[in-house]
């Protein structure tokens, strides 16, 4: 037998066999992550698709192992993963490493994406549905004094101390500007549209006039956006190029009695001059997100009748959060049958994702 005939039928041999060998799954978070993010039908159709493990538990977080990259296929991670050195994940078997929770930038750093492997947002999309769906009850219920009312009722107990007669705002007369057409700013304007605004403004420097369009919308520059809206709602990520782009002269240019919706990132804006804009009364907010979390006890957003706050919570529903695990293992799945990934992140999207 010649030499290279020999040589095919090995590496035909060594690829049918690899071909054999299970998908081998690790699954690197707490057992109450798992619980949450993935029910029983996604635990179910996980197991299918390959051989899965759990990641050892230290100090409540998971551990991934050193040798992760020759000993697994997929990694799956989540809020519980334990910070690891991104040189573990150079290795000749790993290939996919999946996100069950949001950013993906707490774990796997740019140059993560040099080595081959490829990573996917999976919870993102889930999560966006429902941060957006708290953008709008913060939305409506600023317009409605929902929070003072309620405040007020039932401290006094007097239906005229709580607001009996005080007239609040309807959405659809109000002018709506959107800081970043990301997932959840496109849901976010969705929605409003479906609650029947109709002049809505967005700030997005990457998207075209074509998105935008099919948004709703019309593009605008920041600038522009705060001094002719009535409401505005922050949904851009935190980056590098989004911190503190919004700023206190950004906040002067808005009407007395504008309101701030924040559900993405505290960065993104100068909460300082927020603060001083909501401590003089001049704005109104609803805040999710804060530059300290959780938020001190001595912090001066407490007690203001003007702000409505909720403590990071804007993703967390039942739904979404079996969502999240859901559509991880739909892109575990299109990975194994080479089809396309529908939250890639790539060296091209990473620098614009939260």
């Amino acid at each position: 037998m010649a030499v290279s005939v020999f040589y095919d039928q090995c590496n035909r041999l060594h690829t049918i066999s690899r071909r054999r060998m299970p998908t081998r799954i690790l699954v690197a978070m707490t057992d109450d992550d798992f619980d949450k993010l993935y029910d029983d039908a996604s635990q179910q159709r996980l197991a299918a698709l390959g051989e899965v493990r759990r990641a050892e538990i230290s100090d409540g977080h998971a551990v991934v192992p050193s040798d992760v990259a020759s000993t697994h296929d997929v990694l799956i991670t989540s809020w519980s993963t334990q910070p690891f050195e991104p040189s573990i994940l150079t290795g000749h078997r790993l290939k996919l490493a999946v996100h069950s929770a949001g950013s993906v930038r707490t774990l796997f750093p740019a140059e993560s994406l040099r080595s081959g492997l490829r990573i996917s947002q999976g919870g993102a999309d889930a999560m966006a549905v429902a941060v957006a769906e708290m953008a709008v009850t913060l939305t409506l219920a600023q317009l409605r004094n929902l929070h003072k009312h309620d405040r007020v009722l039932q401290r006094t107990r007097d239906w005229a101390k709580g607001g009996f007669g005080v007239l609040g705002e309807s959405i659809a007369a109000q002018r709506v500007g959107i800081v970043s057409l990301s997932r959840v700013g496109q849901h976010f304007a969705r929605m409003i549209r479906g609650l029947g605004a109709s002049n809505i403004a967005a700030y997005d420097p990457y998207a075209t006039t074509e998105s935008a369009e099919r948004a709703g919308v019309r593009l605008t520059e920041l600038d522009e956006l705060f001094a002719t809206s009535d409401i505005v709602s922050i949904h851009t990520p935190a980056t590098p190029e989004t911190t503190r782009l919004i700023q206190a002269r950004h906040f002067a240019l808005m009407r007395d009695g504008g309101i701030i919706i924040n559900t993405a990132r505290a960065e993104v804006t100068d909460e300082q001059a927020l603060l001083a804009e909501v401590t003089t009364g001049r704005l109104r907010v609803g805040l999710d997100v804060f530059a300290t979390e959780p938020l001190p006890r001595d912090s001066a957003f407490f007690g203001r009748e003007n702000a409505l706050l909720t403590p990071h919570v804007a993703g967390g529903t039942t739904q979404a959060r079996f969502a999240q695990g859901a559509h991880v293992v739909d892109e575990i799945q299109g990975f194994l049958h080479n089809e396309t990934l529908r939250s890639e992140v790539t060296r091209e999207n990473y620098h614009r994702l939260g």
